[in-house]
């Protein structure tokens, strides 16, 4: 067998090492929580009941979306706190855009309520969260509910609507 040499062996490292790191996604370096579900298709029926009932079009279930609210239900059920800005780089553009979420986009955030229809309801009961289910230029949708034990396994709700 031949022998590898030094420049072999680094080259073979940095490969490996490059191919672990091109894997890794931002979802990767935080700490998840368990017990995150996605809740868009139980949300789905009653935004676009609200839209239509303004004149608006209705949205549809968006991959992205939907990825970037479990995303932010897990970050805030894993600190155990109601935050839109958690973790280092945790800016809202730089999450959308880092989860190929199509903008402009909105993300409404809750915590407590025991199931879809109750997340719902609170975002409608509040002026900024309605504002931002009633966006004109929303044609995407993804909501999710996370729980942790750690903290309490108390319900943290996202929803990322998205163009």
């Amino acid at each position: 067998m031949k022998p590898i040499g030094r420049r072999a062996l680094l080259g073979t490292t940095l490969g490996a090492l490059a191919a672990a790191v091109a894997g890794c996604t931002t979802t990767d370096k935080i700490d998840t929580a368990s017990g995150a579900s996605d809740q868009t298709d139980a949300t789905l029926a009653m935004i676009n009941k609200l839209r239509g009932a303004r004149g608006l079009g209705p949205l549809s279930r968006h991959p992205a979306a939907a990825n970037a609210a479990v995303d932010q239900a897990k970050r805030m059920a894993s600190a155990g706190k109601m935050e839109h800005n958690i973790g280092l780089g945790a800016n809202f553009a730089k999450r959308m855009k880092g989860m190929e979420v199509p903008l402009p986009a909105a993300e409404n955030i809750a915590v407590g309520q025991s199931d879809a229809a109750r997340a719902f309801q609170a975002w409608v009961d509040s002026p900024k969260h309605l504002a931002n289910m009633l966006g004109p230029g929303y044609r995407g949708l993804g909501v999710a509910e996370a729980k942790n034990p750690a903290s309490g396994s108390r319900p943290y709700w996202a929803m990322v609507l998205s163009s």
